[in-house]
């Protein structure tokens, strides 16, 4: 058995791999931490009763020092961060205090719980981190790989990558048990509405535009957060202390095509159920337009990558780990979970 603080486990992807172990690992103790920010929504994870919600900030040394010790807690899965590159762009500071500073903090606590009070105790931290400190590829350049030099373009970036290498540091200076993975764009359910997918849908569920950045031809690697939560409880479980797991989704496509892929989904989910026409009338099929009509193209956004994609070789060969999911696949299953959700999702919107 094990007892699991999950940093951020009331966000997107924290508040995902919550339901997933929780599913996968029963006999295990699982809290979650959360400071419960825009995109911190408690609701996620409501329906966890054996789930213990505890709500703070990561940044708040003393606080992380008596959770670990107080709870006996053994696993640290580190989710807590600031992760929209538009918001990074515009006001980077709160990247830097949570990203930087809070991951430090949690560091902080780790040592001196784990290792200057529980001399011996097993104990993993583990930090979940993304491909964009890696920076952008040429359309013929490989994959990222965890070799790849960092070369973080954004202040999200930028700031995701400075904790990594604290958790690196950690690890090597004071010999915390720590592992990492970088993951590729994620998808799915719980997604804030201000990423392209769920923001996406949801706008066209409601006439709104669909603005594309630039072209819309930069590329990215998208994995669905079931997949992503797979590789994580692997990097856990099987992965080597000190080591860094890419994990991705083994579906590079451009932005165009994604978009496009929504609108074809909306269309075709309206035309296979009647009611969707009543319960949301000012969408394109409700009115026998077609959902791309929405389309618009704006300026590109400042510094943008142009392609990411993530070689999953070392995940794949040391934990076993391959996304089990198309990008086809995940999308139906995410679009269908947005309407049948949408108590979840309409108190996060403007309309």
């Amino acid at each position: 058995m094990a007892n699991l603080l999950v940093t951020g486990g009331a966000g997107f992807i924290g508040g995902n791999f919550v339901h997933f172990w929780c599913r996968r690992h029963p006999e295990d103790t699982v809290h979650v931490i959360d400071s419960l920010t825009y995109a911190g929504n408690r609701s996620t994870i409501a329906d966890l009763p054996d789930c213990q919600f505890h709500q703070g900030d990561i940044r708040d040394n003393a606080l992380m020092e008596q959770l670990l010790r107080d709870l006996d807690i053994d696993t640290v899965v580190n989710f807590a961060a600031e992760s929209h590159v538009d918001r990074s762009i515009s006001g980077p500071d709160a990247f830097i205090d949570t990203n930087i500073l809070g991951t430090h903090s949690l560091l902080k606590a780790a040592r001196k719980v784990w290792l200057e009070e529980g001399v011996g105790k097993a104990h993993r931290f583990h930090h979940v981190s993304t491909d964009e400190v890696y920076g952008s590829l040429k359309l013929d350049d490989p994959a990222f790989r965890e070799t790849t030099q960092y070369r973080p373009n954004s202040p999200y970036s930028a700031s995701k990558a400075a904790s990594d290498h604290l958790v690196r540091a950690y690890h090597h200076t004071y010999g915390l048990e720590v592992t990492t993975t970088n993951c590729s764009n994620n998808y799915g359910p719980y997604q804030y509405p201000e990423k392209l997918i769920p923001l996406f849908i949801i706008n066209a569920l409601h006439g709104r535009g669909l603005p594309i950045y630039g072209d819309g031809r930069n590329i990215r690697d998208w994995l669905h957060v079931e997949d992503h939560c797979r590789g994580i409880e692997a990097a856990i479980l099987a992965g080597v202390s000190g080591e860094v797991y890419n994990i991705g989704g083994g579906q590079e496509l451009p932005n165009i095509e994604v978009v496009d892929r929504i609108c074809a989904g909306v269309d075709e989910i309206f035309e296979e159920n009647e009611k969707l026409a009543e319960r949301f009338p000012n969408a394109p099929p409700a009115m026998n337009q077609p959902t791309s009509s929405l389309k618009t193209f704006v300026e590109d956004r400042k510094g943008h990558d142009h392609r990411y994609a993530i070689d999953e070789t070392k995940a794949r060969d040391e934990l076993g780990y391959t996304p089990s999911r198309t990008f086809s696949e995940g999308f139906s299953a995410t679009l269908r979970w947005y309407l049948s959700n949408e108590g979840w999702w309409r108190p996060l919107i403007k309309i």
